[in-house]
């Protein structure tokens, strides 16, 4: 780094440290240092000064500024150096002639200090970072700021013992203002710890609340959902014996009224058993059947199932078998469940057009994918999320008029989180919707299987 040096002095005795502490603390002045970092820097370099006195037979002290302002004083001594460094360094050195702090406090005073010690003596790099508004230094009004060190007056040592009184009063009140706001932080911190107290105690009674306000509705909807499964059974019953024609014949106008009736206590039942589902899963007491099942066998069922529900030509059903029978091992029931859920969903939204259901295997993760697509309305992408909270509708006219309960796909995303899976969609309004169903091949069991499942995908030889 070029430096311009300021000025340089010797020193030998005591005497020199006093001028040398008095030199340094004008210089902090002229560059432009506040009050306190001018008594930091004279204390910081008389206190190696003074080590290079005692210590090291004196030496030389050369005042320096490095190009960005910073203030660099180097004072080199003729000693035989200093013998355990790091422990001077770190204040564990102990001086016969006192403490040995010296060198410790002076590296706290001063943004940076270095050392080279040898044989030949020691070289000690204190400097200090530019004030904040550091004033033009020009090499004018360097070249001023060395003559004013020169012609300083010769040291007083009462003159300083008054200065360093100011100091130690100065350092005082700085210390008690300190207190007074630590004092003033502890009160606030005291007050606001209060206050935090106080809202944990009220968060502990909402969750409190909230737990029982969620243990109730539980507990309502498994009992409605029990009480209105007998009616709405008895009801499909009725309606399937007088369209039998069990009693006697129909008229075509009592058919079609039938129907609605029977229709309306599908889709009650349906709603019903949905409800029942959420509200054992809130509360816990789902229990998974775990059973060793191929893929192949889970989708021939869905095709069986799912074809009934498409009437007329205008939407075909898709299901693609896998290459060859992966085996699961996991709830087939509940999993089948979350795929005629999204399969009736694509029937729904789909007016015209083809629903294609597949399956992909990803052997690192162990995981099966099921995606259901349809051509149908699609799903603007604000409602992507939407759609899987309780009870949420898109508003569009298809489903304006094929109204449902909103429970189906909340309901589908929390059975494939107990399969220790996820529930995803992509869509594009007026192109379409993918509804993607990734489940580990084996799920986590609260009920073993049977027969144990195999490390990795086998074909049914059997």
């Amino acid at each position: 780094m070029n430096e311009t040096i300021l000025h340089s002095t010797s020193m030998r005795d005591a005497q020199d440290v006093v001028r040398i502490r008095q030199e340094a603390r004008q210089l902090a002045a002229l560059l432009g240092y506040e009050a306190q970092d001018q008594v930091r820097i004279g204390a910081a370099v008389s206190e190696i000064a003074r080590n290079a006195c005692e210590h090291g037979g004196g030496g030389e002290l050369h005042y320096a500024v490095a190009p960005d302002g910073t203030c660099v004083i180097r004072v080199t001594d003729r000693g035989p150096g200093i013998a355990d460094l790091p422990a001077v360094l770190e204040g564990r050195w102990q001086s016969p002639a006192g403490p040995g702090l010296g060198i410790f406090s002076a590296r706290r005073l001063m943004d940076r200090v270095e050392f080279a010690t040898g044989d030949g003596g020691t070289t000690v790099t204190l400097a200090k970072a530019p004030p904040p508004e550091c004033p033009g230094l020009s090499a004018q009004r360097l070249e001023e700021i060395g003559r004013s060190i020169a012609a300083a007056a010769p040291p007083d040592p009462l003159g300083e013992l008054r200065i360093r009184n100011r100091e130690l009063l100065l350092a005082l009140e700085d210390l008690r203002s300190k207190q007074l706001e630590i004092e003033r932080l502890n009160g606030e911190l005291a007050e606001t710890n209060r206050g935090v107290l106080a809202l944990y105690a009220e968060l502990d009674d909402r969750a409190l609340q909230l737990g029982r306000a969620s243990e109730l509705k539980s507990n309502f909807l498994s009992g409605i959902s029990h009480e209105l499964r007998t009616p709405l059974n008895a009801i499909r019953n009725l309606t399937r014996l007088l369209l039998d024609r069990m009693d006697g014949d129909l008229t075509a106008s009592q058919e079609h009224q039938v129907r609605l009736i029977q229709s309306a206590a599908v889709t009650l039942s349906d709603m019903v058993n949905d409800l029942l589902d959420l509200a054992r899963i809130e509360a816990g007491k789902t229990v998974l059947r775990v059973t060793e099942f191929t893929v192949a066998e889970l989708l021939g069922a869905l095709r069986g199932m799912a074809r009934p529900l498409i009437t007329g030509d205008a939407v075909t059903l898709t299901v693609d078998q896998p290459d060859w029978p992966w085996r699961m091992c996991s709830d087939e029931g509940k999993l089948s469940q979350v795929l005629r859920n999204l399969v009736s969903n694509a029937i729904r939204f789909t007016p015209h057009g083809e629903i294609r259901v597949t399956a992909a295997y990803d052997e690192a993760p162990d995981m099966v994918t099921l995606a259901v697509a349809d051509t149908g309305i699609g799903i603007a992408p604000d409602d992507l999320e939407r759609i899987f909270e309780e009870y949420a509708q898109v508003d569009s006219p298809l489903q304006r008029r094929s109204a449902g309960t909103g429970l189906g796909l909340p309901l589908s995303r929390k059975l494939a989180a107990l399969l220790g899976g996820s529930l995803s969609a992509v869509s594009e309004p007026g192109i379409g919707s993918t509804f993607i169903l990734r489940i580990p091949r084996q799920c986590p069991e609260e009920e073993s299987p049977a027969k144990p499942a195999a490390t990795g995908p086998t074909s049914d030889d059997g």
